[in-house]
This record gives C-alpha cells, structure tokens and sequence, in this order.
C-alpha cells in the first residue's frame, strides 16, 4: 500500500522555467514569515550538463551571516513542491517534493501529483533518495538515479540594495532613483537562506513545451519548462 500524507497550501512563488529563472519574494505574510513555508527565491536552470536542469529554491531568508541549521532549520510539517509543466498548459504534469525527516531531508518525484491545487500528498513509491542536511553549508550530495540533492544553509545568492530602495520609496532622492551597479550596497551580501536544490536529468522531465513569450510574437525562443514553487503544511 502507498503511504500518503496530505499537504496543504501555506505560500507560493510563481514563475516562468527559462533558460534562468528568478523570483524572489524575501519575509511573506505573517503567517509563513520567517518559516521554512516562507519562499525566498526559485531559480531553475539548465545544469552543468546541458541534459539536466537544476531546481534551486531558497527559504527563511534573511538570515545572519554564519547562520546554520542550529538557528534555522527545515521543518517536518512542511513539504517543498517543485511544479513543473511540460504542455504548456500552466498546469503542474510533474512535482518534485521535500520533505524533512529527522536530520535527513527526503526527494521524492519527478512524479506526477496526486492533484493540482491547494492540496497535494506524498506517495513513498515515488521516493527517489535522501541526502544529511547540512550544518555548515558545505556542499553534502546525494545520488539516485541520475539526480542530485542539497538541503542546509547557503549565502543569499539575490542581490538587492535595500535602503536605497527605501530612500526611493520615501521620495527622499526622487527623481535620482537608483544607484549604478558600482556603487549599489547588496543587504544581502552577508545573509543566508535555507535551500533546496535538485539537478534532474530531463529524460525524466519529458519534452519541454514552446517558450511562453512565443505567444506574445517573440521569436527564436528555446522550448522551456514552466515551473513554479509552493510550500504546503501537513493537514
């Protein structure tokens, strides 16, 4: 018999799967803020190797520099879902799910999801391997058919210079706006986040569906996977 556990919908971040994708949406409403169903970022990109694509999404941030799994830690009740639409439909065909037990974090998928919407379960036969969470933030792999995983802390890889964002939105140096790259403060520079990575070879993601911007007349785009993140607490 499948074992499942059913997940609901605590927090989202959307977006379209290109040959990079970035979505960043730092400290959510006050329900998830600051929690491991907080999204930071998604990034999905093609891998090292041009047959896989890499699925990185980062949590709980900002975080203090040196900060580890001791001051932030995944939680047990919450599963991570990677979304992914290989049709062009806008509608999840595949998930790639984790979730935490004890100091291990559990990769599971590319499957297809039990549904689509505010819920979603676990099937252990779409277990795929486990990886130690990390401590330090060093690099800790786990192999399982062609895939590979992280869980644990990284440096906040977004760069966003926050206080001249505030001196903008205050009208305080309108209509300067912002600074050049050059002389730009990054506030995350020294901030960590809580991440999930997974490389996936694209054998098991099927064929990626025409770019999205083809339907608005751009043209010569690659085919691309439309994918999304979404967190979702134990019911």
């Amino acid at each position: 018999m499948k074992k499942q556990t059913i997940f609901a919908l605590a927090g989202i971040t959307l977006g379209v799967g290109a040959a990079v994708l970035i979505a960043a949406d730092h400290v959510d409403s006050p329900s998830v803020a600051m929690t491991t169903s907080d999204i930071a970022d998604f990034y999905a990109f093609e891998g090292a190797n041009p047959a896989s694509t890499v699925f990185a999404v980062t949590m709980q941030g900002p975080l203090t520099s040196g900060s580890s799994t001791q001051d932030a830690q995944f939680a047990e009740n919450v599963m991570v879902q990677i979304n992914i639409d290989n049709t062009g439909d806008f509608v999840a065909d595949l998930v790639i799910q984790a979730a935490r037990r004890g100091n291990q974090m559990y990769f599971f998928g590319p499957t297809a999801p039990s549904s689509t919407g505010l819920t979603n379960s676990i099937s252990s036969s779409a277990e795929r391997n486990s990886v130690e969470i990390s401590t330090t933030g060093n690099s800790v792999l786990g192999d399982g058919n062609g895939m590979r995983f992280f869980a644990g802390p990284r440096r906040d890889p977004f760069f966003f210079d926050f206080n001249r964002f505030n001196e903008v939105a205050s009208g305080a140096v309108a209509p300067v706006g912002f600074l050049p790259s050059g002389q730009a403060s990054d506030f995350f520079d020294d901030k960590n986040v809580l991440a999930l990575v997974v490389e996936v070879p694209n054998s098991l993601l099927g064929t990626a569906p025409a770019h999205v911007g083809g339907a608005v007349g751009v043209t010569g785009l690659p085919n691309a996977y439309n994918c999304w993140v979404t967190t979702m607490q134990k019911q």
